[in-house]
């Protein structure tokens, strides 16, 4: 599951709350809130990762069990790929995300439940783009998917 919330912060500012869930937690009986507000207190902390900054205007969370161990073992690290190569494969891999979300005959429902509001224009940081492109190359390992015809690969 995905959840995806943009807020006003201020004049300014905004805030994306980026919440992934796994088809795993569906299954075993776990649910989470679509109603914007997301109770994150039943989530275990080594299953979220966070990022937040006064520096940057956008926040990510990323709830999904097993990413952050992923994360920290198997991804390339922070330093690999440029911002500019993150931003324009998270950009192909979200267009695609959105087209499936759209589609839940052709897709499995509860791996694309929700739009993700993610702009080419905006700069979202470096830290963002890595933790967002980094979930999708662990989705569709995980999950067996394709989001493009880029062979995902650590």
């Amino acid at each position: 599951m995905i959840f995806v919330t943009l807020n006003k912060k201020a004049m300014r500012q905004h805030t994306i709350y980026l919440l992934l869930a796994t088809l795993l937690l569906t299954a075993c009986g776990s649910a989470y809130s679509t109603s914007g507000e997301t109770n994150l207190d039943n989530v275990p902390e080594e299953d979220i990762v966070k990022i937040s900054s006064e520096d940057v205007e956008y926040e990510i969370i990323i709830i999904e069990p097993g990413f952050n161990t992923w994360l920290a073992t198997s991804a390339r690290p922070e330093g690999y790929y440029s911002q500019s190569f993150m931003e324009s494969r998270n950009w192909i891999f979200v267009q695609e995300w959105n087209s499936r979300v759209l589609q839940p005959n052709r897709h499995n429902p509860n791996l694309y439940e929700m739009r993700i509001d993610y702009r080419p224009n905006i700069d979202y940081g470096y830290d963002l783009n890595y933790k967002l492109y980094n979930y999708f190359i662990y989705f569709q390992l995980t999950h067996d998917q394709k989001l493009s015809t880029i062979i995902p690969r650590i």
